[in-house]
């Protein structure tokens, strides 16, 4: 399928402190690859009649308004297709696969969260009956704060769980070594998440890795697709993105805070990741985007 030869690994700026990252934005235009991440994603689209939806091996045309919770590593992505609508709004809610730990998740009156989890590893499509009604609740929370947000969404996640009518979208399931969630991959992820604002050198991360310099070129482009330094270039320029919207900060200041210490480079590499400037990106953003 010619589709997946384009699939990469997102880098999401969510740390072991973070609970969630919120994006809440109307768009006109659905732009970004299909991808794969370890962190869990429900995803919410209206006014996106004709956008076509890649979950796993299921590609579908959907309808004016969705709902799927997409299991972690699972291939992903919503694409312009014949979608003609300049006012789709889109909230997507992301979160690490660990957030709710297991012992908790095996209390009774987690179950229904719990199955439903598990159910994700497929990508779940719910009811558009249950999407309308959860909707409202969905623009409530993504302006929400602290406990507030957590207690909301856990109570959404549940009626989610308990909904009729759910459908699992991709009939095979993500085989995880297969990804880069190696012990080996998860060891470079973590350095790179402390260090990513220093100079990292390819000599440094392949000792890290107890490889040598060609031997780990050749094991991050077969896992990742990319070299060393693009691989770190998303990390950083993921942060970078996060700062822009969310700190009072110059582009200069937040450019050495994430790594780079050249200005045009870090517009440069910016412009190729993101398909626009900083400026742009901070001028042109419309909606909410929050660490909680």
């Amino acid at each position: 399928m010619e589709i997946l030869k384009k699939i990469h690994r997102e880098i999401i700026p969510l740390t072991n402190l973070d609970c969630f990252l919120v994006f809440d934005r109307i768009k006109d235009l659905f732009d970004f690859p299909v991808h794969f991440h370890p962190e869990m994603e429900l995803n919410f689209v209206s006014n996106g009649k004709g956008v076509r939806r890649v979950v796993g091996d299921s590609i579908e045309e959907i309808d004016d308004i969705e709902l799927v919770l997409v299991g972690s590593n699972l291939y992903h992505g919503w694409e312009q297709h014949k979608c003609v609508s300049k006012n789709i709004h889109e909230i997507t809610i992301q979160f690490q696969e660990d957030l709710f730990d297991k012992t908790f998740l095996q209390r009774t009156i987690m179950k229904p969260i719990k199955d439903l989890f598990d159910r994700s590893v497929h990508g779940v499509l719910f009811s558009k009956e249950i999407t309308k009604n959860i909707a409202p609740r969905l623009l409530k929370v993504s302006k929400l704060g602290g406990l507030d947000y957590f207690s909301e969404l856990l109570s959404v996640l549940y009626d989610l769980a308990n909904s009729r009518n759910q459908r699992l979208l991709s009939t095979s399931t993500i085989q995880l070594e297969n990804f880069e969630n190696s012990k080996k991959i998860k060891l470079l992820y973590d350095y790179i998440q402390e260090n990513y604002a220093s100079k990292i050198t390819l000599s440094e991360v392949s000792e890290l890795l107890n490889m040598s310099n060609v031997s780990f070129n050749r094991f991050i482009k077969k896992r990742t697709g990319k070299t060393f330094i693009e691989y770190l270039n998303d990390v950083r320029i993921g942060y970078a993105s996060r700062k822009l919207i969310e700190k009072d900060l110059s582009i200069s200041e937040i450019a050495f805070m994430t790594g780079f210490n050249n200005i045009a480079n870090f517009n440069r590499v910016f412009k190729k990741i993101k398909g626009r400037t900083p400026t742009q990106y901070r001028d042109d953003f419309s909606g909410i985007k929050r660490v909680l």
